[in-house]
């Protein structure tokens, strides 16, 4: 490849989080525990969605999705911060590191697109519930899905093409402990321009072509939600958003922050990446199934079918 003729640098060094010795022990045990409970929630929640037929619908499904998309955006970056907390040397190359800025990009961008979808889905079973079933037909749920990968992925190959292409001849350290694609840009003598140029344009249409059809979903449900008469009727149509509504700000309010702030290496960028990368995929299955009644009693099924002793 181009890259390895181009580039004097072969690997990166990864900062991490500290230097101490006796702190990266605590930050081993405390993310591994998060990672830990970031896998088995979202598998659980996996599991449960394909073995209960009550939660075999268009919510679950995209559900299922969110919990897989968690899982995959968990591993891309945990891992090897673990195994970084226990290495002195905390090296990774320089095709590693575009491949893991690349499987970055794209589960954190399916993510995006599919909180737009799921929003799309609360506001037809609240605003059209007599349409619903041929507003969010089988066929048009997989289409969704398949569309938010296929643009996810045309999206972070885009740039990380760009970024491939770059020389990496001065620092080769980079203050973080993984690597994104804004990382990178620092750390390279040859013009970045066009990468930032790219990297904003993208963000922009990707966050705000996400972001909008969730604001627009949410004022169809909040106006048809105030035209509701009885009280019980308005708190079990908002119950039926509320976890979503807690996993776009949880997401968004961390995750495109990150690729629009110009790197710095500051400690904000950090807490920006674990809280998108790490934090949510671990609290998305717990506000799903503790604000959920249907969640929760399927979790009772699925566990009364595979461990009969705990009845």
């Amino acid at each position: 490849m181009a890259l390895g003729n181009r580039s004097t640098i072969t690997e990166f060094f990864l900062l991490g989080l500290s230097v101490n010795p006796h702190i990266q022990a605590l930050f081993f045990v405390l993310f591994l525990n998060i990672y830990l409970l970031t896998i088995m929630g979202n598998l659980l929640l996996l599991l449960v969605i394909r073995a209960d037929s009550h939660l075999h619908t268009p919510m679950y499904f995209f559900l299922s999705h969110l919990s897989f998309l968690d899982f995959c955006l968990s591993s891309a970056t945990v891992p090897r911060m673990l195994k970084d907390f226990l290495s002195e040397i905390k090296t990774i190359s320089v095709r590693g590191c575009l491949a893991q800025g690349f499987f970055v990009f794209i589960t954190a961008g399916t993510e995006a697109f599919l909180l737009s979808v799921m929003a799309y889905d609360r506001y037809a079973a609240i605003c059209h519930p007599l349409l619903y079933g041929q507003m969010m037909r089988k066929q048009l749920c997989v289409q969704l899905v398949l569309g938010s990968w296929g643009l996810s992925f045309f999206n972070a190959l885009i740039n990380i093409l760009l970024a491939a292409n770059l020389d990496f001849c001065e620092s080769h350290t980079i203050n973080h402990y993984s690597c994104e694609v804004p990382t990178l840009f620092p750390l390279s003598c040859s013009d970045v321009s066009t990468n930032l140029l790219v990297l904003l344009c993208s963000t922009l249409l990707h966050g705000l072509g996400t972001f909008f059809p969730i604001i627009s979903s949410y004022g169809c449900i909040v106006s048809t939600i105030l035209h509701i008469s009885s009280t019980s009727g308005r708190s079990k149509a908002f119950s039926t958003c509320s976890s979503h509504l807690i996993a776009v700000i949880f997401f968004y309010g961390s995750g495109f922050l990150r690729y629009l702030v110009p790197t710095s290496g500051s400690p904000l960028e950090l807490i920006f990446s674990m809280q998108y990368g790490m934090i949510t995929p671990m609290l998305n299955p717990l506000i799903y199934s503790l604000k959920n009644k249907e969640v929760k009693a399927a979790v009772r099924r699925t566990l009364g079918t595979y461990l009969p002793c705990s009845r």
